[in-house]
Protein backbone atom coordinates (compact mmCIF):
# COMPACT_ATOMS: atom_id res chain seq x y z
CA UNK A 1 0.00 0.00 0.00
CA UNK A 2 1.41 3.37 -1.00
CA UNK A 3 1.49 6.18 1.52
CA UNK A 4 -1.10 8.09 -0.50
CA UNK A 5 -3.55 5.17 -0.33
CA UNK A 6 -3.09 4.53 3.40
CA UNK A 7 -6.37 4.73 5.37
CA UNK A 8 -4.95 7.54 7.52
CA UNK A 9 -2.36 10.11 6.45
CA UNK A 10 0.02 11.84 8.85
CA UNK A 11 2.27 14.86 8.53
CA UNK A 12 3.81 17.36 10.90
CA UNK A 13 5.00 20.95 10.61
CA UNK A 14 6.31 23.26 13.32
CA UNK A 15 4.99 21.22 16.23
CA UNK A 16 1.56 20.59 14.70
CA UNK A 17 0.50 17.16 13.40
CA UNK A 18 -2.18 16.80 10.73
CA UNK A 19 -4.09 13.51 10.73
CA UNK A 20 -6.22 12.92 7.63
CA UNK A 21 -8.85 10.20 7.32
CA UNK A 22 -8.28 8.87 3.81
CA UNK A 23 -11.06 6.69 2.47
CA UNK A 24 -12.83 9.27 0.29
CA UNK A 25 -14.71 6.67 -1.79
CA UNK A 26 -16.80 5.84 1.30
CA UNK A 27 -16.80 9.36 2.79
CA UNK A 28 -14.02 8.30 5.18
CA UNK A 29 -16.14 5.62 6.83
CA UNK A 30 -14.18 3.70 9.45
CA UNK A 31 -13.19 0.07 8.93
CA UNK A 32 -10.72 -2.05 10.88
CA UNK A 33 -7.71 -0.79 8.93
CA UNK A 34 -8.53 2.86 9.61
CA UNK A 35 -9.20 2.18 13.30
CA UNK A 36 -5.87 0.38 13.66
CA UNK A 37 -3.97 3.09 11.82
CA UNK A 38 -5.55 5.86 13.87
CA UNK A 39 -4.75 4.03 17.13
CA UNK A 40 -1.11 3.74 16.06
CA UNK A 41 -1.00 7.47 15.36
CA UNK A 42 -2.41 8.24 18.81
CA UNK A 43 0.40 6.15 20.33
CA UNK A 44 2.93 8.03 18.20
CA UNK A 45 1.60 11.42 19.26
CA UNK A 46 1.67 10.43 22.92
CA UNK A 47 5.34 9.41 22.62
CA UNK A 48 6.38 12.71 20.99
CA UNK A 49 7.29 15.47 23.44
CA UNK A 50 7.91 17.95 20.62
CA UNK A 51 4.38 17.94 19.19
CA UNK A 52 2.05 20.50 20.75
CA UNK A 53 -1.21 20.18 18.83
CA UNK A 54 -2.89 18.04 16.20
CA UNK A 55 -5.59 18.52 13.56
CA UNK A 56 -8.00 15.74 12.59
CA UNK A 57 -9.63 16.09 9.16
CA UNK A 58 -10.80 14.06 6.17
CA UNK A 59 -10.19 13.85 2.43
CA UNK A 60 -12.64 14.23 -0.44
CA UNK A 61 -14.75 17.01 1.04
CA UNK A 62 -16.08 14.87 3.89
CA UNK A 63 -15.00 14.47 7.49
CA UNK A 64 -16.31 11.01 8.41
CA UNK A 65 -19.57 9.14 7.76
CA UNK A 66 -19.13 6.86 10.76
CA UNK A 67 -18.79 3.09 10.72
CA UNK A 68 -18.26 1.37 7.37
CA UNK A 69 -21.39 -0.78 7.24
CA UNK A 70 -20.05 -3.00 4.44
CA UNK A 71 -16.98 -3.74 6.55
CA UNK A 72 -19.27 -4.42 9.51
CA UNK A 73 -21.19 -7.01 7.47
CA UNK A 74 -17.86 -8.65 6.63
CA UNK A 75 -17.22 -9.00 10.36
CA UNK A 76 -14.76 -6.13 10.77
CA UNK A 77 -14.66 -4.05 13.93
CA UNK A 78 -14.53 -0.26 13.75
CA UNK A 79 -13.81 0.03 17.48
CA UNK A 80 -10.81 -1.10 19.51
CA UNK A 81 -11.21 -2.24 23.13
CA UNK A 82 -10.04 0.47 25.51
CA UNK A 83 -9.75 2.99 22.69
CA UNK A 84 -13.31 3.28 21.45
CA UNK A 85 -14.62 4.00 17.97
CA UNK A 86 -11.90 4.36 15.32
CA UNK A 87 -9.27 3.63 17.98
CA UNK A 88 -9.68 7.24 19.05
CA UNK A 89 -12.88 8.31 20.83
CA UNK A 90 -12.27 6.68 24.23
CA UNK A 91 -8.55 7.47 24.31
CA UNK A 92 -7.69 10.55 22.25
CA UNK A 93 -4.16 11.99 22.18
CA UNK A 94 -2.76 13.76 25.23
CA UNK A 95 -2.05 16.87 23.16
CA UNK A 96 -4.88 19.22 22.11
CA UNK A 97 -6.70 18.11 18.95
CA UNK A 98 -8.67 20.33 16.57
CA UNK A 99 -11.31 18.83 14.25
CA UNK A 100 -11.36 20.46 10.80
CA UNK A 101 -14.74 19.47 9.38
CA UNK A 102 -15.78 19.67 5.74
CA UNK A 103 -18.99 17.96 4.66
CA UNK A 104 -20.59 15.48 7.02
CA UNK A 105 -19.54 14.35 10.49
CA UNK A 106 -22.18 11.71 11.05
CA UNK A 107 -22.70 9.03 13.72
CA UNK A 108 -19.19 7.84 14.62
CA UNK A 109 -17.84 10.78 12.63
CA UNK A 110 -19.63 13.16 14.98
CA UNK A 111 -18.24 11.17 17.90
CA UNK A 112 -14.73 11.70 16.52
CA UNK A 113 -15.47 15.44 16.56
CA UNK A 114 -16.61 15.17 20.18
CA UNK A 115 -13.32 13.46 21.07
CA UNK A 116 -11.47 16.56 19.86
CA UNK A 117 -10.88 19.66 21.97
CA UNK A 118 -11.66 22.39 19.43
CA UNK A 119 -13.75 22.36 16.24
CA UNK A 120 -13.54 24.33 13.01
CA UNK A 121 -16.36 23.64 10.54
CA UNK A 122 -16.89 24.66 6.94
CA UNK A 123 -20.03 26.65 6.18
CA UNK A 124 -21.83 23.65 4.66
CA UNK A 125 -20.59 21.09 7.22
CA UNK A 126 -23.23 19.04 8.99
CA UNK A 127 -23.26 17.10 12.23
CA UNK A 128 -25.52 14.35 13.45
CA UNK A 129 -25.96 11.25 15.61
CA UNK A 130 -28.70 9.48 13.64
CA UNK A 131 -28.38 6.08 15.31
CA UNK A 132 -31.93 6.15 16.71
CA UNK A 133 -33.28 6.40 13.16
CA UNK A 134 -31.83 2.91 12.60
CA UNK A 135 -32.88 1.51 15.97
CA UNK A 136 -29.32 1.78 17.29
CA UNK A 137 -27.61 3.52 20.21
CA UNK A 138 -24.67 5.94 19.77
CA UNK A 139 -22.10 4.22 22.00
CA UNK A 140 -18.97 5.84 20.53
CA UNK A 141 -19.15 8.76 22.96
CA UNK A 142 -21.96 11.03 21.75
CA UNK A 143 -24.31 10.18 24.62
CA UNK A 144 -21.52 10.70 27.14
CA UNK A 145 -20.01 13.90 25.76
CA UNK A 146 -22.62 15.87 23.85
CA UNK A 147 -24.75 16.86 26.91
CA UNK A 148 -21.65 18.41 28.52
CA UNK A 149 -20.60 20.27 25.37
CA UNK A 150 -23.90 21.98 24.57
CA UNK A 151 -27.09 22.74 26.55
CA UNK A 152 -28.76 19.55 27.80
CA UNK A 153 -32.09 20.06 26.03
CA UNK A 154 -30.36 20.83 22.74
CA UNK A 155 -28.19 17.74 23.07
CA UNK A 156 -31.23 15.58 23.79
CA UNK A 157 -33.05 17.00 20.76
CA UNK A 158 -30.13 16.03 18.53
CA UNK A 159 -29.80 12.59 20.15
CA UNK A 160 -33.50 11.69 20.26
CA UNK A 161 -34.48 12.99 16.80
CA UNK A 162 -31.30 11.89 15.04
CA UNK A 163 -31.62 14.97 12.82
CA UNK A 164 -28.68 16.61 11.09
CA UNK A 165 -27.47 20.03 12.28
CA UNK A 166 -25.69 22.69 10.23
CA UNK A 167 -22.40 24.38 11.09
CA UNK A 168 -24.01 27.70 12.00
CA UNK A 169 -26.37 26.09 14.51
CA UNK A 170 -23.51 24.00 15.93
CA UNK A 171 -21.51 27.21 16.37
CA UNK A 172 -24.47 29.00 17.94
CA UNK A 173 -24.82 26.38 20.70
CA UNK A 174 -21.08 26.12 21.33
CA UNK A 175 -20.02 22.86 19.66
CA UNK A 176 -18.04 24.66 16.96
CA UNK A 177 -15.36 27.27 17.68
CA UNK A 178 -15.21 28.80 14.22
CA UNK A 179 -17.08 28.55 10.92
CA UNK A 180 -14.90 28.75 7.81
CA UNK A 181 -15.72 29.19 4.13
CA UNK A 182 -16.20 25.88 2.36
CA UNK A 183 -12.83 24.36 1.53
CA UNK A 184 -11.05 26.44 4.18
CA UNK A 185 -11.71 24.48 7.36
CA UNK A 186 -8.22 22.98 7.43
CA UNK A 187 -6.53 26.34 6.83
CA UNK A 188 -8.52 27.99 9.61
CA UNK A 189 -7.84 25.04 11.90
CA UNK A 190 -4.13 25.34 11.14
CA UNK A 191 -4.11 28.97 12.21
CA UNK A 192 -5.86 28.01 15.44
CA UNK A 193 -3.40 25.14 15.96
CA UNK A 194 -0.47 27.53 15.53
CA UNK A 195 -1.91 29.75 18.28
CA UNK A 196 -2.14 26.71 20.56
CA UNK A 197 1.30 25.42 19.60
CA UNK A 198 2.94 28.74 20.50
CA UNK A 199 2.41 27.84 24.16
CA UNK A 200 4.38 25.63 26.53
CA UNK A 201 4.01 21.95 25.59
CA UNK A 202 4.05 20.71 29.19
CA UNK A 203 1.44 23.27 30.19
CA UNK A 204 -0.78 22.31 27.25
CA UNK A 205 -0.77 18.62 28.11
CA UNK A 206 -1.33 19.23 31.81
CA UNK A 207 -4.17 21.66 31.15
CA UNK A 208 -5.93 19.17 28.89
CA UNK A 209 -5.38 16.37 31.40
CA UNK A 210 -6.92 18.40 34.23
CA UNK A 211 -9.96 19.41 32.19
CA UNK A 212 -10.53 15.80 31.05
CA UNK A 213 -10.14 14.30 34.51
CA UNK A 214 -11.85 16.93 36.65
CA UNK A 215 -15.42 15.83 35.88
CA UNK A 216 -14.86 12.76 38.06
CA UNK A 217 -13.34 14.68 41.00
CA UNK A 218 -15.33 15.78 44.00
CA UNK A 219 -15.29 19.45 44.93
CA UNK A 220 -13.30 18.63 48.05
CA UNK A 221 -10.48 16.91 46.16
CA UNK A 222 -10.44 18.92 42.93
CA UNK A 223 -7.90 21.59 43.89
CA UNK A 224 -5.41 19.11 45.30
CA UNK A 225 -5.81 16.74 42.36
CA UNK A 226 -5.12 19.49 39.83
CA UNK A 227 -2.03 20.55 41.77
CA UNK A 228 -0.65 17.01 41.50
CA UNK A 229 -0.74 17.37 37.71
CA UNK A 230 0.30 21.02 37.56
CA UNK A 231 3.18 20.94 40.06
CA UNK A 232 5.76 19.26 37.76
CA UNK A 233 4.96 21.88 35.11
CA UNK A 234 5.39 24.73 37.58
CA UNK A 235 8.79 23.33 38.56
CA UNK A 236 9.93 22.74 34.95
CA UNK A 237 12.58 24.50 32.90
CA UNK A 238 9.81 25.65 30.58
CA UNK A 239 8.12 27.54 33.42
CA UNK A 240 11.39 29.35 34.10
CA UNK A 241 11.78 30.08 30.41
CA UNK A 242 8.25 31.45 30.16
CA UNK A 243 8.83 33.87 33.03
CA UNK A 244 12.25 34.86 31.71
CA UNK A 245 10.90 35.49 28.20
CA UNK A 246 8.12 37.66 29.59
CA UNK A 247 10.61 39.75 31.56
CA UNK A 248 12.90 40.06 28.53
CA UNK A 249 9.98 40.90 26.19
CA UNK A 250 10.68 38.07 23.75
CA UNK A 251 9.02 34.89 22.59
CA UNK A 252 9.84 31.84 24.75
CA UNK A 253 11.89 28.97 23.41
CA UNK A 254 10.29 25.82 24.81
CA UNK A 255 12.35 22.74 25.57
CA UNK A 256 9.55 20.47 26.78
CA UNK A 257 11.41 19.94 30.05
Amino acid sequence: MSAASAPVLFEETDGVATITLNRPAVRNAVDASMAGALAEIVDHLDERSDLRAAILTGTGGSFCSGMDLNAFVRGEKSSIPGRGFAGFTARPPVIPVIAAVEGAAVAGGCELVLACDLVVAAESARFGVPEVKRGLVAVGGALLKLPSRIPYQVAMEWILTGDMVGARRAHEVGLVNAVAPDGEALAVARRLADRVAANGPLALRASKQIVAASSSWSHEEAYERQLEIARPVTESADAQEGARAFAEKRSPVWSGR
